[in-house]
C-alpha cells in the first residue's frame, strides 16, 4: 500500500539528509577552529579582582616625615579605619558585580533557549538553491505517484518552512526530516475532520444518503459496507436500487441486502431512478427506519445528459448528505472527477475504495484538499467489514511505516 509514494518521500529525505549531514561537519570544522582560538587568549584578559580591592594608603606615612610621632599616630588611625571600610565597600561591589554577571550569563542562556525551543532556528541555514533543486526532484517524485499540484505545492512549503526551523544534530538529521514531512502530509489531510455517526444521530429521521460516481468504482459494495457499519451501531436501513439503467445493478444491490437482512426498494430496469428514490424514502419514513441509501447510475462526468438526470434525482430525494465513491487505483482522474461531480449536485464527502491496492497514494493524499470535502471512509478489502472510517494519522502511518 503507497509503496510507489513512500518511494519518492524516502529519497528526498535522503538527500536532504545527506545535504544536512554536510552542513553540520562544515559547522564542526568552524566550531573546532573557533575552539582553539581563546587558548592564547585568557592570559591578556584576566579579571583583576584583588589588585583594584587594595587602595595605596601607605604613602600617606611616608610622603610626612616632618610630623611627629604623635601626630603621625593620630593620622594614622583614622587612615585604617577608612582603609578597612574602603576594602569592605570594593569587596562588596567585586561581589555584587559576580552576582549580576552570573544572573546576566543565566538569562541569556535561558533567552537563547526559548527562542531555540520556539522558533527551532538552527545556526546555520541550507543553501537555497540546493534546497529548491532537492524540492523539485520531490515534487516530480509526488506528480508520479498521482498527487494533485496542489497538495505538492502546500507539502512544498510547509518543508520549506520547517527545514529552516527545526535544529539538526548530527545522527539524528533523518528522524527529523521525517518529522517535517509528516507535518507537512498531516497539514494537508486536515479536512479530514468529520463524524459520520454524530451526523446520523442528529439529523432527522430519516436520513437519506445519496451515492454518486462512475462506472466500476465499487459503489454498490460500498453501499452494503455502509449498511453493515450501520447495523453495527443499531441503525437500521432501506436499500434503494437506483441504477435502473443496468440490470446487473439491481440484482448485485439485491444480493447484498439479502446477504445483510436489509429491506431493499426497487423497480423494473430502466425506470424512472428518481420514482425509486421518492417510493424507499416513503417506505422508511412508514417504516421507522434511520438511513435510506440511495444507489444511483454510474455515469461519467463528461455526459452531461446522465448528470442532469442526478441533478433531478437530488431533487426529488432531497438527501442530507451526497456521498462521492471513486477508485483509488484511478489516481488524479478521481480528483477531477469529484471536483466535476461537486459542480454539478454538490459533494458533502468521500469514499475512496482499493486503497489496499493502491501503490501509488496520490488520490487518497489528494482527494479530500482539492475539493475541500471530508474523506468519510476507506476501502481497504471486498469485505463487508472492510471498509473504515478515515483516520489521517493512519494514512500517515501507512505512508511511513514499513
Amino acid at each position: 500500500m503507497f509503496d510507489f509514494l513512500k518511494k519518492k518521500l524516502k529519497l528526498f529525505e535522503k538527500n536532504i539528509e545527506a545535504e544536512i549531514e554536510s552542513e553540520l561537519k562544515k559547522e564542526e570544522k568552524k566550531e573546532q577552529k573557533h575552539q582553539m582560538e581563546p587558548q592564547v587568549q585568557p592570559v591578556q584578559t584576566p579579571t583583576p579582582a584583588k589588585p583594584v580591592a587594595t587602595p595605596p594608603a601607605a604613602p600617606v606615612v611616608h610622603e610626612e616625615p616632618v610630623v611627629t610621632r604623635k601626630r603621625a599616630l593620630r593620622i594614622q588611625k583614622p587612615i585604617s579605619e577608612e582603609k578597612k571600610q574602603r576594602e569592605k565597600q570594593i569587596d562588596k561591589q567585586i561581589e555584587e558585580s559576580i552576582e549580576s554577571e552570573l544572573q546576566r550569563a543565566l538569562q541569556t542562556r535561558k533567552s537563547i533557549e526559548e527562542t531555540v525551543g520556539a522558533e527551532k532556528k538552527p545556526s546555520w541555514t541550507i543553501d537555497e538553491k540546493k534546497l529548491d533543486e532537492l524540492l523539485w526532484d520531490l515534487e516530480m517524485g509526488l506528480l508520479e505517484a498521482d498527487v494533485a499540484y496542489s497538495v505538492i505545492d502546500s507539502i512544498k512549503k510547509d518543508v520549506k518552512q520547517e527545514i529552516r526551523r527545526v535544529p539538526f544534530d548530527k545522527g539524528k538529521a533523518g528522524d527529523l526530516v521525517e518529522t517535517v514531512l509528516k507535518n507537512a502530509i498531516g497539514h494537508v489531510l486536515k479536512s479530514n475532520n468529520f463524524d459520520f455517526n454524530r451526523f446520523i444521530d442528529e439529523r432527522k429521521k430519516p436520513v437519506v444518503i445519496m451515492f454518486v460516481g462512475v462506472n466500476g468504482t465499487g459503489k454498490t459494495l460500498s453501499i452494503a459496507k455502509m449498511a453493515y457499519l450501520l447495523q453495527k451501531v443499531g441503525k437500521t436501513c432501506v436499500m434503494a436500487a437506483g441504477d435502473t439503467f443496468r440490470a446487473g445493478a439491481i440484482e448485485q444491490l439485491t444480493i447484498h441486502a439479502d446477504n445483510l437482512g436489509v429491506k431493499i426498494v426497487k423497480h423494473g430496469s430502466g425506470s424512472d431512478p428518481a420514482a425509486v428514490a421518492y417510493d424507499a424514502i416513503e417506505h422508511a419514513k412508514a417504516k421507522h427506519k434511520d438511513v435510506v441509501l440511495l444507489d444511483t447510475a454510474g455515469r461519467m462526468q463528461t455526459n452531461s445528459n446522465l448528470m442532469d438526470e442526478m441533478a433531478k434525482i437530488k431533487r426529488v430525494a432531497k438527501p442530507d448528505m451526497i456521498i462521492f465513491v471513486g477508485d483509488a487505483l484511478s489516481g488524479n482522474d478521481a480528483v477531477e472527477q469529484a471536483k466535476r461531480f461537486n459542480e454539478v449536485v454538490g459533494i458533502d464527502g468521500v469514499i475512496l475504495t482499493k486503497v489496499d491496492a493502491d501503490a501509488k497514494g496520490g488520490s487518497s493524499l489528494s482527494i479530500a484538499y482539492t475539493i475541500g470535502k471530508p474523506l468519510l471512509f476507506i476501502g481497504v478489502g471486498q469485505k463487508y467489514e472492510d471498509q473504515i472510517t478515515f483516520n489521517p494519522e493512519w494514512m500517515v502511518q501507512h505512508i511511513f511505516g514499513n
